[in-house]
């Protein structure tokens, strides 16, 4: 958990910063929309690894032991923090965008793993809460590095670069705490190559579709990472444009959907209680829904914007957790790393949907970079209402 709470800090300050580095070097004469563009450019760039590698790094975590596929990975992400740091050095717009695709090629590859091995240290009815905690952590990640980068931008303005050797050292951490991660032996050491994305893919989500309650799941959570993904792309535009931060305050929203994020993935977890209690993902919807309504109205407050980002917060914890421990619970033992590579595929395809959504409803509809919170919540509801047709109102872990 300490290890995966690492990847996503180092992932976002990473992709944050080179997004506020490319804003703040942008020409007044490109306006929101050149702001929309950038966003939405280095966010498909991070996405692509995911849609092509991630079938990969199942077959590498079904193949392999997933704690040590971990300790791979981690090495490997010292190497391209390096390399991030002479990219922002020479400000050289293509490095730039190459250090993201390297990061997110390092986070295909680590995503099965990660989930993978959750359910083959934890006995089945902690699998639940170990998922709110999990959640938790990679949501703290995601924000406190999103936040980092915010205060890297302001702190070393014009010296961006100092912020690569950092991130080496944190890498560096995370790569000892890998290497305390319980080992677990390789679930299917035979198992052919899967290196495909399209045909594995394909071929997954034949098999998953036998399996109703999994089903759901893989694409609720892909609706829940296009959901994310627009609200947090969108978030950076909103927070320059309309609120009129800077880069420290526009990253430090991010905290109050970091307090409501863990607060609810805690709470889902303990409600839980040793079975997946599905009717916490309508009820998450909802309240998704509910929370992006003030925050497209004009003139919000920043004040009233901080407390829907936690409302927000909340509402995604609740609706995440008994998702995920769907998707961990469902597959058999030796096809838990294949069918983890298509939830993350599924999942980028979502982030490359929710890029291409806000590019065209800027773009195309003219749709205010606040009314586009609307399209999130009314995402939502979809995604609400196509969870609570799911049969039962829990699913028992056996």
């Amino acid at each position: 958990m300490a290890t995966q709470f690492q990847n996503a800090f180092s992932d976002n300050a990473l992709k944050q910063l080179i997004i506020l580095v490319l804003l703040a070097g942008a020409t007044a004469s490109s306006g929101e929309s050149g702001d929309d563009r950038l966003v939405s450019l280095v966010t498909a760039v991070f996405s692509a690894p995911f849609i092509l590698f991630a079938m990969l790094g199942g077959w590498l975590a079904d193949r392999n032991s997933k704690q040590r596929m971990m300790v791979y990975v981690k090495t490997a992400e010292m190497g391209i923090m390096a390399f991030a740091g002479i990219a922002l050095c020479l400000k050289s717009l293509p490095l730039m965008l190459g250090a993201i695709f390297l990061m997110g090629c390092h986070s295909a590859i680590f995503a099965p793993s990660k989930y993978g091995i959750l359910p083959e240290i934890l006995p089945h009815e902690k699998l639940s809460w170990g998922n709110g905690i999990l959640e938790l952590l990679t949501f703290l990640g995601v924000i406190l590095g999103t936040v980092a980068a915010g205060i890297f931008s302001d702190a070393f303005k014009e010296r961006e670069w100092i912020a690569g050797p950092i991130l080496v050292v944190i890498a560096f951490g995370g790569w000892m705490l890998s290497r305390q991660v319980t080992p677990v032996p390789a679930a299917d050491p035979t198992c052919p190559v899967r290196i495909n994305p399209v045909t594995d893919l394909w071929r997954q989500l034949w098999i998953m579709k036998q399996d109703r309650d999994l089903w759901r799941a893989c694409w609720g959570n892909t609706g829940f990472y296009f959901i994310s993904a627009l609200v947090m792309m969108n978030v950076v535009v909103f927070g320059k444009n309309d609120l009129h931060l800077t880069g420290t305050e526009n990253s430090m929203l991010n905290v109050w959907l970091a307090l409501g994020i863990g607060f609810g993935s805690v709470v889902a977890g303990y409600a839980s209680r040793g079975r997946i209690e599905y009717r916490l993902v309508p009820i998450g919807a909802l309240g998704l829904a509910l929370s992006t309504v003030p925050m497209g109205m004009e003139g919000v407050t920043a004040d009233t914007f901080r407390i829907c980002m936690a409302t927000l917060g909340f509402s995604a914890g609740l609706f995440i957790v008994p998702v995920v421990s769907v998707i961990q619970h469902r597959p058999s033992p030796e096809s838990k790393g294949a069918v983890q590579g298509s939830v993350s595929s599924l999942s980028f395809l979502g982030i490359m949907a929710a890029a291409g959504v806000q590019w065209l409803s800027r773009e195309t509809f003219h749709i205010s970079s606040g009314q586009v919170f609307w399209v999130c919540g009314a995402s939502a509801i979809i995604c609400g209402a196509y969870a609570a047709i799911s049969r039962g109102r829990f699913i028992k872990v056996e």
